[in-house]
């Protein structure tokens, strides 16, 4: 029992380790996920708190995971761990059961899990929770008292700050389909599934109904056509990138026109201008002004009504043309609002947090004089 214990620890640890930081990478991303669930309960009022209960349940997560590795301070990490997971359970399984939630977010982009194999996971942990239980008289601390708080308080100063920095200077590894060096276009092609047709006739003579993979020749003569089935042989890939298209104002679709711009192109992500950060502007016009003198394209993306965009450039003081998108796309596609992107062809070259905005003739240095 010593030994399946002390697996068990090891292994819970480094999943519950993973697991928040894979969260705490996009902890943005994250907190769009909790807001998911806070509307499906009818929990609105929590929607202004996602973010730092999204970079909360992180560290939560990353400091349980070390502390069972660590063997310290047992009882108190177990039963955390177990209320946790229980809590969790319930979520992953309401979700699948009533299809309310179809990505629990558990491991970011990283790894999508359906919502039953999130169910199933879930399960799997709490198993492995309760044999901790089981063998907690196993599980002795790794390192002094005094040793094991100065390493708390490192791992807990990490492991907040971690969720902070990707929140203002984007994910540090970054798993979307809009990640530097992908192409957009291709993303947006996936890979039909391989289908097998089946007829059922119905023989004239006998009565008898045969099915059949083609049908006989001339079957007219000698069957009745009755019905037919499709079978999945194998089953194909959808797209990672869903639903993208940009329209101008008027919804004329400029979408292949953008994104196969065969040269260095910029998009400016503002997926809701109401929670557009406008300080930057004086930046983004300058940029845009440059852009323009140089014949660089360079135009925004937005969710928003041609209403709140007219407002916005007042505002700003911006000459930008607006296009509009799918929101949800548009917050998938950068974890800033606004956000930069370089394009080149329809390849994801560069991006930039608002908090990082560049200037042009660092971007022209570094990539057009090549």
């Amino acid at each position: 029992m010593k030994i399946v214990t002390n697996i068990v620890r090891i292994l819970t640890g480094l999943l519950f380790i993973f697991s928040g930081f894979i969260k705490a990478n996009d902890s943005l991303g994250f907190a769009y996920k909790l807001v998911e669930y806070f509307e499906v309960f009818g929990t609105h009022f929590l929607i202004p708190v996602a973010l730092p209960l999204a970079m909360f349940i992180c560290i939560f997560e990353i400091v349980l995971g070390f502390t069972l590795l660590m063997g310290a301070r047992t009882k108190l990490t177990l039963w955390l761990l177990l209320l946790m997971i229980v809590f969790f359970t319930f979520l992953t399984f309401y979700s699948a059961y009533y299809q309310k939630v179809l990505s629990c977010g558990c491991f970011g982009d990283a790894i999508p899990l359906t919502p039953w194999q999130s169910f199933t996971k879930d399960l799997v942990l709490l198993t492995m929770i309760i044999i901790l239980f089981i063998g907690k008289q196993y599980i002795n601390p790794v390192v002094g008292p005094r040793f094991e708080n100065i390493l708390l308080i490192i791992i807990l100063a990490g492991t907040t700050a971690f969720p902070i920095y990707t929140y203002n200077y984007l994910p540090v590894i970054d798993f979307r389909p809009f990640a530097i060096g992908k192409n957009i276009p291709a993303q947006t092609v996936g890979i039909p599934d391989e289908l097998k047709y089946f007829y059922i006739l119905k023989d004239k003579k006998t009565g008898e109904t045969k099915e059949f993979e083609k049908f006989p020749p001339d079957y007219e003569k000698d069957y009745d056509y009755v019905d037919n089935r499709t079978e999945v042989t194998k089953k194909g890939i959808e797209p990672k990138i869903k639903d993208f298209s940009i329209s101008d104002l008027n919804g004329s679709d400029y979408t292949q026109e953008i994104i196969e711009n065969p040269n260095y192109n910029f998009l400016l992500i503002c997926y809701d201008l109401d929670k557009t950060d406008k300080d930057v502007f004086g930046k983004i016009n300058d940029f845009a002004t440059l852009c323009k003198q140089d014949s660089v394209t360079f135009i925004a993306l937005t969710s928003s009504t041609k209403e709140t965009i007219d407002k916005f450039k007042q505002d700003t003081k911006t000459n930008i043309d607006f296009y509009n998108s799918d929101g949800t796309v548009l917050k998938t596609m950068i974890r800033s609002n606004p956000g930069l992107m370089m394009l080149k062809g329809g390849t994801v070259i560069d991006m930039w947090h608002y908090h990082k905005f560049p200037s042009f003739n660092d971007v022209k240095e570094k990539y057009f004089k090549k």
